[in-house]
């Protein structure tokens, strides 16, 4: 009746109203509505407060689709995918690494690691290295929060890797969360691949981009790296030049450090000595009230004496077990037990059987052990409620004590509301204790989880994909069937589980895209059979969907099957399932629905791709007109539409329309951040006044002589080149004054003032600079070094064009070169590197040496996209006319025929004409071509 229900009640909501950051929800009704509220509100509190998402009431009125709350999360970074639960899982990864008060004498580590960044540049990852539980988690997330703490201008990036084989320790999604959070704290938005090898490919760019945007030092951190798979392959980046202003952190077991790594400078973390070893030991007693004798405190100094003993995990669970004996036991007993234990494991293994020994029956064992061991041949943990499903007898008394004891001994911890196991010695003991059947236990326990997820999906099914049992189902099951499938090695199920639409749907919207790319590898299947058999998926569920819920979700698969086809490449094929989300969404909902604006966006893309221009400006048009009359015209969805649009032009060299669009698009971006109250777009805006009020002053810095390059690139695409030449000169020079003229970022100046000079077709002095460049790059960076490909590929284009073809050839070979080195010998972009070098030896009449690049050219893009892809296509009508000019005509006649097959077939595909990406002539293009300007001035390569 609203009035409080106890004294007890109305002491909290007192104490609670004194509290800064507290929420008060006032209730009157049943228990289940109070508890939906509170929900809706934290979900509000985490998207807007914590992830700076735009919530809007009128998606969830209008389409009653919980789906939609997370659809506002793409426009804080344009198109990408974002997943909260990854996200979420490492805030709570960094606050679980830090939260012991005990520092175990860490401040000769912090003086190091505060030396690592007030240290000159360019210098090369730091190495964390030390045993498994030494303390390198709680070392680097203590001296975050103290970096936080005293340096606020610096930007500190952190990514902690879990368990080997678990989202953590997976590599694209690494890549895709670190280059997200750039995008995110530069202000940036960009489209962004979701290409596992393009993502590996384009992180060092955006890392230049933010340390150019950036007033202050930039510190990656990643812990536990050696968990990740290919460590030394996926994380490659970490042997290139760093920019100036950005320092890397990584920490690994000694035992499993790759090779390579070792020649890094080291902080190795010494075994604890019998000062932090008594300090440790004593705080878990004293917390626990129990009081050690002189004698007693003797015995376990001895003992903590090895390398093994005197770990920071050991001695914090020795410390542990002992307070746990407390004043009722015989601590003289457990301490003989514990000293008889000469590592980590085997006190985890005492430690469990003194749990169970507290279990009052076998039942209550036994639902111990298959707690462990369901936990352990999981995926990423298993829920409570979860458990207590797949457990029907075990009640939820019964679990909450199980849980409390295996949480406080560090056995288990919580993730994301999912139990995981805290540390892997935890889980090498249970496979030890429960497992020692080996792989049959393993597989039979994965079995039944197996079962269960198998049985959600079912449920599903059942009730006609209804939206509550999608967002109950999919996440979990997406999460966990593909990967449990992929352990057991089956992969008829994986396959049948990957064509379920909401499970793969699922993980393409959390972004886990090379997660999903890697499952339909291990079946077998290549790029165009997977997009093939999706469609017939999609056309199979149609025949069913029924009423305006069903085809609103059926438009929501549809949409994320083209997107998923258009990040694989497979744009033909991606055009036809976009155009038909868009068909339903505007019979379904109304034509000037949002969801009408999304579609419109997406299949926009597409041609935007194709170089289609035409067709994509009508269409991002539309969405435009849409989302002004839906949202209003002050609307981030507005911004991103804008910002689409600007993009275009751009392409098209309309800079002054883009900079138009770009210019409302910004005010609407900063409007909605001080409406969230971000501070990070005032920030960044603070920071170029500054930088502006000290070029007036004529300071020489290296960041001042960062701006005039970049005010120099502007003017340039604005077409203002005589302006744009005294920035980019004067640039140069003050990087002359202050780093010196061998500095890598003095030969971005000399690139950028080449492009200029090629512009104004001043060939000459163009050359005379890309040779400058050249030189200093090959003398300061690695020989593989994509700004080293980059300066070789233009100077080779401007040799062509000034008819220097001899002084090209070996410029495109080096170019082979580094792409095969950065990718391997079979990647796309290895191939185009051999069409434009095949391309070359055409022009100087070297047929024979022409005609075996083409064909490895051809292979490598079939392998990689089909038979029937555009780039085939143009392979084979290159090919095709380099026969005839060797006068084998039936052989060009053959290859004419098959590149015109796959011309005409995508022809079907798109409705028109496609637009050809490679042709016979060449790669010869203007500076002002349809690319993005960026790809030829640096704003901040070095």
């Amino acid at each position: 009746d609203g009035r409080v229900s106890s004294v007890s009640v109305q002491q909290l909501i007192e104490q609670i109203s004194c509290v800064n950051k507290a929420k008060m929800i006032d209730h009157v009704g049943g228990v289940e509505e109070g508890a939906y509220e509170i929900y809706n509100c934290v979900e509000k509190i985490i998207k807007q407060d914590i992830l700076g998402c735009e919530m809007t009431d009128l998606e969830g009125k209008d389409l009653g689709n919980k789906e939609d709350s997370t659809a506002p999360e793409e426009e804080v970074f344009g198109d990408v995918l974002w997943d909260a639960h990854d996200e979420q899982e490492q805030m709570e990864a960094f606050q679980q690494a830090s939260n012991s008060t005990c520092e175990l004498g860490f401040e000769k580590y912090f003086e190091r690691l505060n030396d690592l960044v007030a240290a000159p540049a360019p210098i090369q990852p730091l190495l964390v290295s030390g045993g498994p539980g030494s303390g390198k988690s709680l070392l680097l997330s203590k001296w975050i929060q103290l970096q936080q703490k005293h340096s606020p201008n610096t930007l500190i990036l952190y990514h902690f890797v879990g368990r080997p084989m678990s989202t953590s320790s997976e590599s694209a999604l690494i890549i895709k969360r670190l280059t997200l959070k750039l995008m995110q704290h530069s202000w940036l938005v960009s489209p962004l691949t979701f290409d596992p090898a393009k993502l590996l490919e384009e992180f060092p760019r955006w890392l230049e981009k933010l340390s150019a945007r950036h007033q202050g030092s930039i510190i990656i951190i990643i812990d536990s790296i050696d968990q990740i798979q290919q460590a030394e392959k996926h994380m490659k980046w970490l042997i290139d030049p760093l920019p100036v202003n950005m320092r890397v952190i990584v920490s690994v077991n000694v035992e499993t450090c790759p090779q390579a790594w070792r020649l890094w400078p080291t902080l190795h973390l010494d075994p604890l000595n019998s000062k932090d070893v008594k300090s440790l030991i004593s705080a878990e007693c004293n917390s626990a009230n129990v009081k050690l004798t002189k004698e007693q405190e003797k015995k376990l100094e001895r003992h903590c004496r090895s390398a093994a003993t005197c770990n920071a995990l050991y001695v914090t669970l020795l410390g542990k077990t002992i307070a746990c004996v407390g004043n009722t036991g015989n601590i003289d007993e457990i301490l003989q037990q514990c000293c008889q234990c000469q590592d980590t494991v085997s006190l985890y293994r005492l430690v469990l059987r003194s749990i169970q020994e507290s279990l009052q029956s076998d039942k209550e064992k036994g639902l111990l052990r298959e707690i462990l061991c369901v936990i352990g041949v999981s995926h990423n943990g298993v829920s409570e409620s979860e458990l207590m499903e797949l457990y029907p007898e075990l009640t939820s008394a019964v679990l909450a004590s199980l849980l409390h004891s295996l949480h406080k001994m560090c056995l288990l911890t919580y993730g994301c509301g999912l139990l995981k196991f805290q540390h892997l010695q935890a889980w090498e003991m249970v496979k030890l204790e429960y497992m020692e059947a080996g792989e049959n236990v393993i597989s039979a326990y994965r079995q039944k989880l197996v079962e269960y997820f198998t049985m959600q999906l079912r449920v599903l099914i059942l009730i006609c994909f209804s939206f509550n049992s999608q967002d109950r189902v999919t996440w979990r099951s997406a999460d966990e069937l593909p990967w449990l499938f992929q352990q057991q090695g089956d992969k008829q199920k994986l396959h049948k589980c990957l064509l379920n639409l909401f499970v793969s749907q699922n993980l393409y919207k959390r972004g886990h895209f090379a997660e999903l790319l890697s499952y339909w590898q291990l079946v077998g299947k290549d790029k165009s059979s997977m997009a093939a058999e999706y469609f017939d998926s999609l056309k199979e569920y149609e025949k069913s969907s029924e009423g305006e819920e069903s085809m609103i979700c059926l438009a929501d698969l549809y949409e994320t099957l083209g997107r998923f086809l258009k990040d694989l490449g497979l744009l033909s094929q991606a055009v036809a399932p976009l155009q038909r989300s868009l068909e339903i969404r505007e019979t379904a909902l109304d034509p000037d629905h949002p969801r009408v604006a999304q579609s419109l966006h997406q299949l926009a893309g597409v041609y935007v791709q194709w170089k289609k221009f035409g067709n994509a400006e009508q269409l991002y048009k539309q969405a435009l007109e849409i989302s002004e009359n839906a949202y209003g015209a002050e609307h981030p969805r507005v911004a991103r539409e804008l910002d689409a649009l600007a993009t275009l032009y751009q392409k098209q060299n309309k800079y002054e329309q883009a900079e138009q669009l770009r210019k409302k698009s910004f005010k609407i971006r900063q409007k909605a951040a001080r409406q969230k109250g971000s501070l990070c777009g005032f920030a960044l805006l603070r920071q170029r006044a500054l930088q502006l009020e000290e070029l007036t002053l004529g300071k020489d810095t290296p960041d001042n002589a960062r701006t005039l390059n970049e005010l120099g690139v502007l003017y340039y695409l604005q077409n203002n080149l005589e302006t744009a030449e005294l920035f980019l000169k004067r640039s140069l020079e003050m990087r002359e004054r202050v780093l010196g003229s061998d500095h890598p970022d003095c030969a971005q100046s000399l690139n950028n003032l080449a492009a200029l000079y090629n512009e104004k077709k001043h060939y000459d002095k163009a050359e005379e600079l890309y040779e400058k460049a050249l030189d200093i790059r090959r003398r300061a960076l690695a020989p593989d070094h994509p700004s080293l490909a980059y300066t070789g590929k233009h100077l080779a284009v401007l040799y062509k064009k000034m008819g220097k073809l001899d002084k090209a050839v070996p410029l495109y070979e080096l170019a082979v070169e580094i792409r095969q080195k950065s990718f391997g010998p079979k990647h796309p972009s290895v191939a185009t590197a051999l069409v434009n070098l095949a391309v070359l030896y055409c022009q100087m009449k070297k047929q024979t040496e022409a005609l075996p690049l083409y064909e490895r050219a051809l292979k490598i893009y079939e392998d990689s996209f089909g038979h029937m892809h555009p780039r085939v296509g143009e392979t084979l009508k290159n090919l095709a006319v380099l026969s005839y000019e060797r006068g084998d005509f039936e052989k060009a006649a053959e290859l004419y025929k098959r590149a015109m097959e796959i011309k005409e077939a995508e022809t079907l595909l798109i409705g028109g004409k496609a637009t050809s990406r490679h042709s016979s002539s060449g790669d010869t293009f203007s500076l002002k071509s349809a690319l993005s300007p960026n790809a030829f001035l640096e704003h901040g390569q070095r």
